[in-house]
C-alpha cells in the first residue's frame, strides 16, 4: 500500500551511482564564476496581515436580528366514519354476460421433411430449352454515297422570289387622341362635409402652472458614507519591490577556451559558380519554301454579291385626311355623369331615455341556498408511542469480528525489527528484517533479509 514520493522511472536498479561529467562539461569548461541572473519571480508565501480584523460588517450593523413567533398549530378534527353499508355494484358488472372461450388452435403448417437421398440434377429449364446457335455475322447493307460536286453554277430563283411581288406601302395615320387635359367650364365647389357640419367653438386659456423657487436646504450635507465610517484605513508598510538591481556583470580576464561555435562553424575554401555560356544562333543553310498544301490544293472561285430579298421602301405620304370613325366610337357615345350624393344611414330606433334597469334574469330567478361544506377524511398526522424496545441488531453487528490495525513499516523514520542496509540513487532506503529462528542443533537466530522501501 506503500506509494513513493519520488516516482521513479526505472523498473530495476544496477546499483552503481550516476555520472555527471559529460563529453560537454569536460571539452566546453565554465568561463569564470559568473552566476546565473537573479530570477524577478516572487517566493509563492502566504503574506500574514499584520493589523487586527474588525468582524463587524455593513449587513451586522444594519441588519438587526428580530424574535420569532412560531405560528400556532392548527389541530384537525378526527375522522368519523359514516354509518351504514357502501353499494359496490357498477354498470358494468350488471349488464356485462360472460362467455366460455376455448383455447385457440395453432395455425402453424406441419412439418415436411425433406428427402435427400436422390441425387439433384442441376441443369434448369432456362438451359435445357434456351440453347445457343451458330450465328453467322450479317453483312451490311450500306450504300456507299460518294459526293461529287457540281460543275455548273447555281443560277435559280427561288419561291419567295418568284411569288412576292413588291408593292408601295401606304403608312396608316395614328387615331390616338392628344392626352391634352380638358378644363371644364363649371365653377368648382369646394363644400366638404367637414366645412358644413363642423361648428367652431371658443376654446378656454390654457392652464399655465407657475414655476416653484428653489430652497436651498440650511443643514449641512452629511457626506459620510457607510464604507468611510466603517473602514478607515489600517496603518501598514508599503510594499516593497521584487525587481533586482540592474548590475551589469564584467569581467576583465579573457577568454582563452573553444566554444561550441568555433568548434563546429569553420570557414570553408568556396569556389565561385561556372557561368555557362549560350550557343550562338546558326540559321540552316538552303532556301526556305513558304507554300503550303492549303496554297496549292485551294481553287479561286468567282463569287457574285448575293442580291437582298427585303423589297425597297417607297417612303411617299398622302394628304388625304385619316377617316378615324369605328363602329365602336359610333355606337358607343359618351354619357353624362353627375357624383352621387352621399347616402347617410337612418337611425332606426330612438335613443332610449330614463334610468337604466339593471335587474337580468339570472338575478330575478336565482335562489341562493345553504353551501355544506365537505369533510376531510385525511387521518389525523400524530405519532403512536410503542412501549416495546427497538431491536437494533443487523447482520453486520453480529458477524463482523474485530481486527487488529496494521501500520506500514515504511512510515517510521527507522522501523522496529528492521537492520538499514543501504540507500539507492533516487534516495530509496533498504532494510532487512530480522526474525529469530531456532534450530534443533544451534539455539543461535537466523536473520532474513526483507527490502523495506521509505
Amino acid at each position: 500500500r506503500h506509494r513513493c514520493p519520488r516516482k521513479p522511472t526505472r523498473i530495476y536498479d544496477n546499483g552503481q551511482q550516476p555520472c555527471l561529467t559529460t563529453e560537454y562539461v569536460e571539452k566546453y569548461p565554465k568561463y569564470s564564476n559568473i552566476s546565473p541572473p537573479w530570477s524577478c519571480k516572487p517566493k509563492q508565501e502566504h503574506q500574514v496581515h499584520c493589523g487586527k480584523m474588525e468582524g463587524i460588517t455593513t449587513f451586522k450593523s444594519d441588519y438587526l436580528p428580530y424574535d420569532i413567533v412560531k405560528q400556532p398549530f392548527q389541530v384537525q378534527e378526527e375522522h368519523k366514519p359514516k354509518v351504514g353499508e357502501r353499494e359496490l355494484g357498477t354498470t358494468y358488472q350488471k349488464d356485462y354476460n360472460a362467455h366460455k372461450i376455448q383455447p385457440v388452435t395453432l395455425i402453424r403448417p406441419l412439418e415436411r421433411k425433406h428427402t435427400t437421398g436422390g441425387k439433384l440434377d442441376t441443369i434448369p429449364t432456362y438451359q435445357d430449352d434456351y440453347r445457343s446457335w451458330e450465328v453467322q455475322r450479317r453483312e451490311p447493307s450500306k450504300v456507299e454515297h460518294i459526293y461529287h460536286p457540281p460543275t455548273e453554277k447555281f443560277g435559280n430563283s427561288t419561291t419567295f422570289q418568284d411569288d412576292f411581288v413588291p408593292r408601295e406601302l401606304n403608312p396608316r395615320q395614328p387615331f390616338k387622341p392628344l392626352c391634352v387635359a380638358k378644363i371644364s367650364d363649371v365653377p368648382f365647389d369646394s363644400a366638404t362635409s367637414h366645412r358644413t357640419s363642423y361648428t367652431a367653438h371658443q376654446l378656454e386659456p390654457k392652464f399655465v402652472r407657475s414655476k416653484e423657487e428653489y430652497k436651498p436646504s440650511n443643514q449641512p450635507f452629511e457626506d459620510l458614507t457607510t464604507h468611510r465610517n466603517d473602514f478607515k484605513g489600517l496603518p501598514g508598510q508599503l510594499a516593497k519591490s521584487c525587481k533586482p538591481e540592474n548590475a551589469k556583470v564584467r569581467s576583465i580576464a579573457r577568454f582563452n577556451g573553444v566554444t561550441e561555435f568555433q568548434d563546429r562553424f569553420q570557414p570553408w575554401l568556396v569556389s565561385l559558380p561556372e557561368v555557362r555560356k549560350t550557343k550562338e544562333y546558326v540559321p540552316p543553310p538552303g532556301k526556305m519554301d513558304f507554300k503550303s498544301t492549303s496554297h496549292l490544293d485551294y481553287i479561286k472561285h468567282e463569287i457574285s454579291p448575293a442580291v437582298p430579298i427585303r423589297p425597297v421602301s417607297n417612303g411617299r405620304t398622302t394628304s388625304a385626311p385619316f377617316q378615324g370613325n369605328t363602329t365602336t366610337k359610333e355606337d358607343f357615345k359618351a354619357w353624362g355623369s353627375c357624383r352621387q350624393e352621399i347616402t347617410k344611414k337612418q337611425q332606426e330606433s330612438p335613443k332610449p331615455t330614463g334610468k337604466f334597469y339593471d335587474l337580468t334574469t339570472f338575478k330575478s330567478h336565482y335562489i341562493p341556498h345553504q353551501i355544506i361544506p365537505a369533510q376531510s377524511f385525511k387521518p389525523v398526522h400524530a405519532v403512536v408511542p410503542n412501549s416495546a424496545p427497538f431491536q437494533d441488531e443487523t447482520m453486520y453487528r453480529s458477524e463482523y469480528t474485530p481486527k487488529k490495525r496494521e501500520i506500514c513499516p515504511a512510515n517510521y523514520p527507522s522501523p522496529p525489527g528492521y537492520v538499514y542496509v543501504n540507500t539507492d540513487y533516487h534516495g530509496h532506503k533498504f532494510f532487512r528484517q530480522f526474525t529469530p529462528e531456532f534450530s534443533e542443533s544451534n539455539s543461535n537466530p537466523i536473520s532474513k533479509e526483507v527490502a523495506v522501501v521509505s
